[in-house]
């Protein structure tokens, strides 16, 4: 019923709640206590007794009703599911899936209080201020395939980025999405698998978009940003997911016929890693040269400064030649 709503307000610059419970056969009374309702989700919807309803402006929540207005995407989004807070959607998300439910399933939310990145990291995730979304995948993929997925939504996240805000992000391998060297998002899988199959992959995404600074300067010892910090105005959530969404389905279809290999040009011209001398640090263990380039299967090719090259499955990657 919101959404029936939702659609004769944005048709009519005018409508009477008499007229718009005639449409929908409901009473002026369920048409003034729905109206109430998308009040309170952000919708400003002004009345008189003379003119009707009017839609003024529509809210900024990541509701299903706003993302799948115009979304082009017919996979990814297919359906969305919202929560003002969760612990993290991935946990959600995985549930879903683990019942079932399609690919292309979002579950989204207004705040975490236990958002996580990579290797159990916690991410902050401001009431609001961000977005927090995980999708569900079912790819016929082998379960070593799945490092792949990442770089490939790395790809989404910096069009969709582009789009929303003409910011050019770039790619810190393996998927931190960084603006002026800060980063402002994140990505992480988590897979179900058998040996040689997988169940489903659980892809997140977090974006740092209008978060307030006194949260920033406080996130990653001041190395994280916003998008709204660095375009000195607020950013529409809603058009930025809508671009993610339609960004990874497309280039997510394409990798599932064609292979990684189809989008690693698109990486690499998005990339900061290749050609700098770092150290990747996995664990205990660090080793330090030259990344020179990424092979097929998505993994960094780093050169040592004894002319050994490493291909480097995971791992963080810092600044070389400390001090």
């Amino acid at each position: 019923m919101r959404e029936l709503i939702l659609n004769a307000l944005r048709q009519e610059q005018y409508i009477s709640g008499e007229r718009l419970g005639k449409r929908l056969h409901i009473s002026r009374t369920a048409v003034w206590k729905h109206i109430n309702e998308l009040r309170k989700d952000g919708y400003k919807i002004s009345s008189s007794p003379q003119s009707g309803y009017s839609l003024i402006e529509s809210t900024d929540r990541l509701l299903p009703e706003e993302i799948m207005t115009g979304l082009e995407a017919r996979i990814m989004g297919r359906r969305i599911l919202h929560y003002t807070e969760v612990t993290s959607t991935q946990d959600i998300a995985a549930e879903f899936a683990r019942n079932g439910a399609l690919e292309g399933t979002a579950v989204i939310a207004e705040t975490q209080t236990k958002g996580r990145g990579r290797k159990g990291r916690g991410w902050v995730s401001p009431t609001e201020g961000g977005i927090y979304i995980s999708i569900i995948l079912r790819p016929n993929l082998k379960p070593f395939q799945i490092i792949q997925i990442p770089l490939i939504a790395g790809i989404a996240v910096c069009k969709a980025i582009q789009k929303a805000t003409a910011v050019r992000p770039k790619i810190k391998w393996p998927n931190d999405i960084l603006v002026e060297g800060k980063k402002v998002a994140g990505i992480l899988t988590e897979i179900s698998s058998e040996v040689d199959a997988v169940n489903y992959v659980v892809l997140g995404i977090g974006v740092n978009v209008n978060t307030d600074k006194s949260i920033m300067v406080k996130i990653q010892g001041g190395m994280a940003n916003s998008l709204s910090g660095v375009c000195g105005k607020t950013i529409s959530r809603v058009k930025l997911v809508q671009f993610f969404l339609n960004e990874f389905e497309s280039a997510y279809t394409i990798f599932l016929v064609d292979g990684f290999h189809s989008l690693r040009r698109d990486w690499k011209k998005l990339n900061t890693t290749i050609g700098s001398e770092i150290i990747i640090r996995d664990g205990g263990e660090e080793i330090e040269g030259t990344a020179f380039d990424i092979n097929e299967d998505g993994f960094l090719l780093l050169r040592t400064k004894n002319g050994e090259v490493k291909r480097i499955v995971s791992g963080d990657v810092l600044p070389g030649n400390r001090i």
